[in-house]
């Protein structure tokens, strides 16, 4: 097996962005992809073993590190629990309701009868998310800052709160675009529930 190389890695995802700019999903075929890049197929799958898989790794290209330091910068040791979340949160749906990655999600819902894609966004983006998002609350909860509960549920239902008001209304294409500030608000009365039911009174 040859070796992979980060460089190899860029030109197909390159490639790839190409393709399905121009032709779309559904249209869109390995075969052509690695037309763009020269080498054999066998090569490319051992980059990316699915279509699918490809294409969220070219949409999520550029969200990746964005993402990873925003969940990375959680403080469990910070003075003020409230504001970390609502930092975090407004950080979080600023990049959630980019274009990029609306696109992502509805192409998700849209291909999900279809293949595996769904489950590749969710397992590629929302868990590391929501696991990264537990260990803070564990450890809030262990510093006696949240009351003793699952962290995993209390994960999850955080999320949930914060794309409460936007999610539906985003992807139904109610709203074509949120403005930083209807984020920053959405973001503030979430972590303020989430709160009212986790905080120490």
């Amino acid at each position: 097996m040859k070796t992979k190389t980060e460089g190899k890695r860029l030109a197909i995802l390159k490639a790839a962005a190409d393709v399905f700019r121009e032709v779309g999903f559904e249209r869109a075929s390995m075969s052509e992809i690695r037309a763009r890049i020269g080498g054999s197929k066998a090569t490319l799958y051992n980059y990316f073993p699915s279509k699918e898989k490809l294409f969220f790794e070219v949409m999520y290209h550029a969200k990746e590190l964005e993402l990873a330091s925003i969940t990375h910068t959680l403080n469990p040791d910070a003075d003020d629990l409230k504001e970390e979340l609502l930092h975090f949160g407004q950080r979080l749906l600023a990049v959630l309701y980019s274009p990029e990655a609306i696109a992502i999600r509805r192409l998700a819902i849209a291909e999900s009868r279809h293949s595996n894609i769904g489950k590749i966004v969710f397992e590629g983006a929302t868990l590391p998310i929501e696991k990264q998002v537990a260990e803070f609350l564990r450890k809030g909860m262990k510093g006696g800052a949240l009351r003793t509960a699952d962290p995993k549920t209390a994960a999850m239902q955080l999320l949930s709160l914060l794309e409460s008001e936007l999610l539906q209304r985003v992807l139904l294409g109610v709203v074509s675009s949120v403005k930083p500030e209807a984020l920053n608000s959405a973001a503030r009365r979430a972590v303020e529930t989430f709160l009212s039911g986790y905080g120490r009174r």
